[in-house]
């Protein structure tokens, strides 16, 4: 499968929300940069990037990867090294931001999703015209913990509405992020034929 021009995937363990609200870090499992990493390259997303701020979380990703991007376990398993290959650790959003204006040539539209928020929702086919129509690279961020910080989702363009309204909605982050990009490029998404994507042009650093 291609790759889907400028759309980017984003775990955030800090700054999130803990069960009484407070800002907190989570910790990173193994199951997270496996199984997004997973989702990402079957929708064909360009990277996927695990935002920490603690030097030794970040180290253990760098260890997952290394297994599996360069030892025995991409020769016994190579989807999953291709899989994993999308995947860098960063410490923190604002520093995955960075290096996609660096890449992209201009700065990602920012789309958060949450189980509560604050602020108004967009829907899912209000999100998938604004990505299928889009000029800049996206950037899908999620939290773990008990969400995305207040201050992360007011500074968001876009924010998504839940995948479950109402009632009982904790599903894990895992699941959230597979039915949530399923939902804006599976086959019920966004027409595939409409995803190509103009990137900017960057500017050289070079003096001519």
């Amino acid at each position: 499968m291609s790759r889907l021009p400028g759309v980017y995937l984003c775990l955030v363990h800090h700054p999130v929300k803990g069960r009484d609200g407070q800002t907190i870090t989570t910790s990173v499992t193994n199951l997270d940069v496996h199984d997004l990493a997973r989702t990402g390259r079957s929708y064909g997303l360009a990277g996927y990037y695990v935002v920490t701020p603690v030097t030794a979380q970040r180290e253990l990703v760098e260890h997952i990867l290394g297994h599996w991007r360069g030892g025995s376990g991409g020769e016994r398993v190579p989807e999953r090294a291709e899989a994993l290959s999308l995947v860098k650790p960063v410490a923190s959003l604002d520093a995955v931001l960075q290096e996609l204006r660096s890449i992209e040539g201009a700065d990602p539209l920012v789309v958060t999703t949450a189980a509560r928020a604050s602020r108004a929702p967009q829907s899912f086919e209000t999100v998938r015209a604004l990505v299928a129509a889009r000029t800049r690279p996206v950037l899908l961020v999620f939290g773990t913990g008990h969400g995305l910080t207040e201050a992360l989702l007011q500074a968001a363009e876009v924010h998504l509405a839940p995948v479950r309204p109402g009632g009982y909605n904790h599903l894990p982050v895992r699941a959230a992020v597979a039915i949530i990009v399923d939902r804006l490029f599976g086959d019920a998404g966004a027409d595939p034929a409409r995803l190509a994507y103009a990137r900017p042009a960057v500017a050289s650093s070079a003096e001519g």
